[in-house]
């Protein structure tokens, strides 16, 4: 039968320590009436001398240690508080249920109840946290003493797990059964709850901001429709601090220089399963640069130089970052010309008319400093070399505070850790400086299996293995299978990114594809090779350098017939090339986080062997800013291509440009662009294409932020012409080509809703176009699935 001990574990203490006065006080009067004393105890009386001891109901508590800790000799004087400290020190030592002190004249009678062992110990009810998990913080051991404070201890222990996880209203109960030869079973009966989640996210004193917008700044989610998915609506006391630096770096980011985040106040509902937070905060005013200048009483520093390396401009926003760049530019400048212990200490001047503030980068002589070693724990999986090579600086250099805390930036961003401290300590000696890094890793590894959807390539499903620190080198593996109903790939791809210990990436990739797309009149098979080289060209900008060899296979279906344009095309051809793509991107990295630019340029020369000479030339033009405080977020994309064949031979369809979604929406992949009217055919493909894209994306104000749906407007227009010949030719059966491949604008307006669940995102895209041709394929409404496990 199942004690009720769990509740005498939290009274018994009180309760027992009680029946041992009890038993103590009776022993004196008993003592004091053999004495013949009276019932009145005399001063002689609070004083006892025993010669002899008898101990009773001990099993596996040796007497002498009974004895030992009550602190009681044959016929030493003891008086009664002094045997009363003996029976607390018996009670507290957690081996006795029960303690009794009997005097009986020279004799002390003392008679225990020893706490039983524990035969087992289980957990009922528990679901969200499984067993493993949970023994973990157990004390209380099996074939070990029960302690009742223990077991409180263990109740508490399993609380607290349950409430990092968000279940605050989760209870614990303590319970025992009795068992033969004085054994028990520990249970913990556990009453999980339900998940306290952040029931409302709001804001007291933004005015720039709205609530929806600063709700997106924090990592804690309000709760909204898939909560029972979403761990980030969870309320975890350790993210409020986060939560508060983020939202103080929002604002500082876009010139709030005397943002304060007040308090952040989290208030439990009454039914502990909820929570209201609440952060209060004071803007300021926004303040943007004014004049920049570099000032020095160095007598070698060459102040014109430097202001030449200032890269702000007056009524730029305000933004720290921008004053860590500037800094690390101009000492940078400093050590190229073999200046060494220079730092630069901004010194900003307010001016509250204007809301400016001047910035004078002031050159001064630093403290001779220099890095002893630097010492990295942790990193059980991780080389310490990859971690090494985030620092600019090494053993023997000057020290500089700035780029170790730029180094300690680099080491977080890099993904492998969940906790990354980087700390100076002096050295061995007062002109030396010990670096310690102490690094939590985190996994960098992820096995994912995906349903994805297309209106036109239908459902497909894919799996995949990617790892970010394979071997713990920091190097990045790919691997991934997508199929659909008529298309489906393989790739593979490995990248190394610091090769030769410099900033520069190698990669490798294998890819195999086909597809079987009901609308075209053949088949494709392609597989390749491609290795490169990518290495920084600039602040923003990468160059890449890259060669490639692929096979491409065109089958015609059984029973259709093919456009004389596609007839050279059919079977198999190599191409082998070599290429460049030169990227520029400030987009989410640039000075100012509400807007930013990125830029791409390649080219593809093929003729390196195979059987295909040309040069294929891409470019891509993109800007993003947001508007009405950061509420809607507007891009606009410019793009195009062009094929150059060369010795006079036309392209392969394998190698011209097709439309695709990402090009000119409201059209299907192969549905604009050159067509073989005898044929039908929508997939000649051509050797030139344009595009621009325009999109403006904002919240639905009706629909609350946390169920992660905006929506957008767009606009979009393009085209894809040109074909090197398109003489008559005839085709089987006697037929003559009849190709339309003149430049024609395509365009489509369209509405959007992008929904972020917590299966993947999601994209409904409808749309209707504006000019198109009689044979141009429309696609009035797409709707993209990405689901991840």
């Amino acid at each position: 039968m199942m004690d009720h001990d769990g509740a005498r574990a939290g009274r018994g203490a009180k309760t027992l320590i009680a029946a041992g006065f009890v038993g103590l006080r009776l022993g004196l009067v008993t003592a004091a009436g053999t004495l013949g004393l009276g019932v009145t105890l005399s001063a002689e009386a609070q004083s006892f001398r025993f010669q002899t001891f008898e101990v009773q109901g001990n099993t596996r508590i040796e007497t002498a240690s009974i004895l030992s800790t009550l602190g009681v000799t044959p016929g030493q004087t003891i008086s009664a508080g002094q045997l009363n400290d003996g029976f607390q020190r018996l009670q507290a030592s957690g081996l006795f249920e029960t303690v009794e002190i009997v005097p009986q004249g020279s004799k002390l009678l003392v008679i225990v109840n020893e706490f039983p062992t524990i035969n087992r110990i289980s957990i009922e009810g528990n679901a969200r946290l499984s067993d493993d998990d949970l023994q973990t913080v157990i004390g209380s051991q099996v074939r070990r003493v029960y302690s009742p404070r223990q077991a409180e201890s263990d109740a508490a222990a399993i609380s607290d797990a349950y409430a990092t996880g968000g279940r605050l209203a989760a209870t614990v109960q303590p319970k025992i059964i009795r068992r033969s030869d004085n054994r028990v079973d520990l249970v913990f009966e556990v009453a999980e709850g339900r998940v306290s989640e952040v029931e409302r996210l709001s804001f007291v004193g933004n005015r720039a901001y709205s609530d929806r917008r600063l709700r997106r700044v924090l990592e804690t989610k309000q709760a909204g429709l898939f909560r029972a998915l979403v761990g980030s609506d969870t309320f975890v006391a350790d993210r409020v601090a986060l939560d508060t630096q983020l939202l103080r770096d929002f604002y500082l980011s876009r010139g709030y220089a005397d943002i304060q985040v007040l308090s952040a106040t989290p208030e439990l509902s009454p039914n502990r399963d909820a929570y209201f937070l609440t952060f209060r905060v004071q803007e300021g005013q926004q303040f943007r640069f004014g004049q920049a200048a570099a000032v020095s009483t160095l007598p070698e520093i060459d102040v014109a130089a430097y202001q030449s390396e200032i890269r702000i401009d007056p009524g730029d926003i305000f933004n720290p970052q921008t004053l860590e760049r500037q800094i690390r530019r101009l000492e940078l400048l400093a050590t190229r010309q073999g200046l060494t212990f220079v730092r630069v200490t901004p010194q900003i001047r307010r001016n509250n008319a204007t809301l400016t503030l001047d910035v004078d980068f002031v050159l001064e002589r630093g403290e001779r400093l220099f890095v002893e070693r630097i010492d990295i724990e942790g990193n059980g999986t991780t080389l310490d070399r990859v971690i090494r090579r985030e620092f600019d600086t090494v053993e023997g250099d000057p020290f500089n505070p700035r780029e170790i805390r730029a180094a300690a930036e680099r080491i977080r961003a890099l993904g492998y850790f969940s906790e990354a401290e980087v700390t100076a300590r002096e050295g061995t000696a007062a002109d030396q400086v010990i670096v310690d890094v102490d690094v939590e890793e985190q996994p960098t590894g992820a096995l994912g299996f995906g349903v994805n959807y297309s209106v036109q390539s239908g459902v497909g499903v894919s799996l995949s293995f990617s790892e970010s620190n394979f071997l713990g080198r920091g190097q990045t593996l790919n691997f991934s299978i997508d199929t659909g109903s008529e298309t489906g790939s393989t790739s593979l791809s490995f990248v190394e990114p610091y090769f030769l210990n410099r900033d520069l990436a190698l990669s490798f990739s294998v890819f195999a594809s086909e597809s079987s797309e009901d609308t075209f009149t053949f088949n494709t098979q392609s597989v390749g090779f491609q290795t490169g080289i990518e290495f920084p060209a600039g602040e923003y900008s990468r160059l890449g350098l890259f060669y490639g060899i692929s096979q491409d296979k065109l089958e015609a279906r059984d029973d259709v017939e093919l456009s004389p344009i596609l007839l050279a095309d059919e079977g198999k051809s190599i191409t082998s090339f070599v290429g460049y793509t030169y990227n520029y991107n400030t987009i989410g990295v640039g000075l100012d986080p509400t807007r930013g630019v990125r830029l791409r340029f390649g080219q593809q020369f093929a003729g390196v062997g195979g059987d295909e000479e040309f040069i294929k030339t891409t470019f891509l033009a993109a800007a993003q800013r947001t508007v009405r405080n950061d509420e809607i977020t507007l891009n606009a994309t410019f793009e195009g291509g062009v094929i150059n064949t060369l010795n006079d031979d036309a392209s392969r369809q394998s190698n011209r440009f097709f439309n695709r979604p990402n090009i000119i929406r409201g059209f299907e992949a192969g549905g604009i662009g050159p067509r073989d009217l005898n044929f039908d055919d929508a997939s000649l493909g051509g050797n030139y294409f344009v595009a621009a894209r325009f999109e403006a994306q904002f919240p639905l104000g009706f629909i609350p932020e946390e169920y992660g749906i905006t929506a957008a407007t767009f606009l979009d227009v393009g085209s894809v012409w040109g074909l090197d010949d398109t003489s008559t030719t005839l085709g089987v059966g006697g037929a003559d080509a009849n190709v339309d491949d003149d430049f024609y604008l395509n365009s489509a307006v369209g509405v959007g809703f992008l929904w972020e669940t917590a299966i993947g995102p999601l994209r409904f895209n409808f749309t209707r176009p504006i000019n198109k041709r009689d044979f141009d394929v429309e696609q009035n409404f797409d709707l993209t699935i990405q689901t991840r496990f």
